[in-house]
């Protein structure tokens, strides 16, 4: 059996992101694959289920038998009886919080802190996979990151994540602007220090102090593919280290189709943006794709919209997968099943060179059998 490292880029997307995510580590789990994750990337929905992975594991990323017995099960238990997005308002109960009012990401922190028991320091996350939590800079527009010894990005400087809560992290890459907003970070606490050039050797590094405070959006709202940390869309080449396989798991949810609203509708202006996103999307995945093209082992993609099979009944449960609300609400047991079981077969259908270079050619069969 190959022993290919991979990359895995998980997307935004909410609940449906999450659990779609969990139905392809599923699969990978299946194919004893999990322990070849070396790297991930992710945003919003996906920063939320490997951060829930993790913990759920221990502060370790599990092994694939761990995963199939114990994460999973009990991922799902909590998903179908708890809402990360009441929760997070359930936190302006407490008087200290009423501040957050317009900055509730900061609430959903406090959820998963209190809440969901996620009290973890970014340093205490395990080494490997190496973790990238990538969110959006409101001060600058670039991809702000958080990984187990720095937090940062080129243009504000990078600092030692110390003591940085794990949740806060992962509630900066799900702060949707309109849904939960941004998360505002203190840089005086921090020491930081920035290169004159993205590509400056770390040495060159200088001193310096940002802004008062950075307001931090949603991954999404920069690149929802979470695919940057390992691809370079604008020379189309893998940062990823040779041989590594990287396998993009991309839950957004497709552009609706028609457009209907009266001359002083607000939504007129969300759909300009919707459209602006799926564009800048859509650049990202055919950027991708062109890259997969000239070598086909070098990755793959599932995508949510896809259907697992060729009828209609197919079709119809890519649709409602694809289409699910973009929330933290709880799932129904049965809706969660639906997600997570397309994430599963959509990773189960990869071409046949995917599956070989994912699970080695005595794990094909397993995989393709129901």
């Amino acid at each position: 059996m190959t022993t290919r490292p991979i990359d895995l880029v998980l997307s935004g997307g909410g609940i449906r992101a999450m659990v779609f995510h969990l139905g392809v580590m599923k699969a990978l789990a299946e194919a004893g694959r999990l322990e070849n994750v070396l790297r991930i990337s992710s945003v919003s929905g996906g920063s939320l289920i490997t951060g829930l992975v993790v913990h759920r594991s221990g502060m370790q990323w599990p092994s694939s038998e761990r995963f199939l017995t114990e994460v999973y099960p009990t991922i799902r238990g909590e998903l179908t009886s708890r809402s990360l997005q009441w929760d997070a308002l359930r936190e302006l109960c407490r008087p200290t919080n009423l501040r957050f009012l317009l900055s509730r990401s900061n609430l959903l922190a406090s959820a998963l802190r209190r809440r969901w028991a996620i009290s973890q320091r970014l340093a205490d996350l395990p080494q490997s996979p190496d973790w990238s939590i990538n969110g959006t800079n409101a001060e600058n527009g670039r991809r702000f990151r958080f990984k187990r010894a720095d937090l940062g990005d080129y243009l504000t400087g990078y600092a030692p994540s110390g003591n940085f809560p794990l949740a806060s992290a992962m509630a900066v890459s799900a702060a949707f602007p309109g849904g939960f907003g941004p998360l505002r970070l203190r840089v005086d606490r921090f020491k930081w220090r920035r290169r004159a050039r993205w590509d400056d050797p770390k040495e060159d590094a200088v001193d310096v102090q940002p802004l008062r405070a950075l307001h931090l959006y949603d991954g999404g709202v920069y690149d929802n593919l979470g695919l940057e940390p390992f691809f370079d869309a604008g020379r189309g080449v893998a940062k990823t280290v040779n041989g590594h396989f990287i396998l993009v798991s991309d839950a957004g949810r497709p552009l609706d189709m028609g457009f209907s609203k009266y001359s002083l509708n607000p939504f007129r202006i969300k759909r300009v943006a919707d459209i602006m996103s799926d564009q800048s999307h859509a650049l990202r995945v055919r950027t991708f794709h062109h890259y997969l093209s000239s070598d086909a082992t070098r990755g793959g993609m599932i995508y949510i919209g896809d259907p697992a099979g060729d009828d209609d009944v197919d079709r119809r449960e890519a649709s409602f997968v694809a289409t699910f609300p973009t929330s933290l609400l709880k799932l129904s047991a049965s809706d969660f099943d639906r997600v997570a079981n397309h994430g599963r077969a959509l990773t189960r259908l990869l071409p046949p060179h995917v599956q070989s270079d994912l699970c080695g050619p005595t794990q094909i069969a397993t995989l393709m059998a129901d």
